[in-house]
């Protein structure tokens, strides 16, 4: 019986210990298909961009003793997703993995992500995928922690992308982002969100004191706000894994009605 393919990429570059640890922890899983930007593309969401070479360099790497095909490309994540399809994959993917994000993927910045971009077009193929972002300083945010642990984001990914594999998605569920502090370890328990309407990573001024690249956000602080199902107040407040399932249906559920009566100059309900 044929191994499910496994399409693992990121949007930090090819050679980011994130990466790696994703597919060190999916091996076990299947047939593994590395494609990734050749660099850092952080910020990117779901843009195909119109720079670049879209050069496409094959690589090949060994994992306990196995041989992984990989590739790098000139490319968004998006773009690179939309190519590993379409040209590098033998065969369908049954999975995407996106990640190990260097930093939270939380909120309403989830739109931002490169990360959660990548898995948003492997979900406008009917590929089920997973987004994994590991907590970091956001002045690791472009180059990573070298100190940061990885053994629960690779907890977390073998076993949503064992789940995925056997069991799929149920419907209008497309992606499951999935964020994990970085107190947390292999046994930390997992919860199930939903995305807090707002910010996690707050724009902040900067002075012209400060080193040009310095981050131009921080994350919030205050909670107050922020609702106990949220996958905000998961990670940052009680210190769990959130999973969060995203739907690439962005209609407001509302009834339509309501809208339509609204747009028509009639008060709300």
């Amino acid at each position: 019986m044929q191994r499910p393919l496994i399409l693992v990429t990121n949007d930090d570059g090819i050679e980011s210990r994130g990466l790696w640890a994703v597919v060190e922890a999916v091996l076990p899983l299947g047939e593994i298909l590395v494609v990734a930007p050749d660099g850092q593309w952080s910020g990117a969401g779901r843009a195909y961009n119109s720079g670049g070479t879209h050069r496409i360099v094959p690589q090949e790497r060994e994992i306990d003793a196995r041989k992984i095909m990989a590739y790098a490309i000139d490319g968004s994540p998006a773009l690179v997703i939309f190519r590993a399809v379409l040209e590098l994959a033998p065969r369908r993917p049954a999975l995407v993995v996106s990640g190990v994000n260097f930093g939270f993927n939380l909120g309403t910045d989830v739109t931002i992500s490169g990360t959660v971009g990548a898995a948003l077009e492997a979900a406008s193929f009917g590929i089920p995928a997973l987004a994994i972002s590991l907590e970091m300083d956001p002045i690791h945010h472009l180059t990573g922690d070298g100190s940061a642990d990885y053994s629960a984001t690779m907890r977390s990914a073998r076993q949503f992308a064992r789940h995925l594999l056997s069991g799929g998605l149920p419907p209008d569920v497309d992606i499951l982002n999935i964020n994990i502090p970085r107190s947390a370890t292999p046994q930390t328990p997992w919860r199930l969100t939903r995305l807090f309407r707002g910010r996690y990573f707050v724009p902040r001024h900067r002075d012209g004191h400060e080193d040009a690249d310095s981050p131009a956000y921080m994350p919030r602080e205050d909670f107050s706000l922020v609702e106990a199902d949220t996958d905000i107040w998961a990670v940052r407040v009680d210190h769990v894994v959130s999973v969060t399932p995203l739907s690439q249906d962005l209609t407001s559920r509302v009834d339509l009605t309501d809208v339509k009566a609204c747009l028509q100059g009639k008060p709300a309900a």
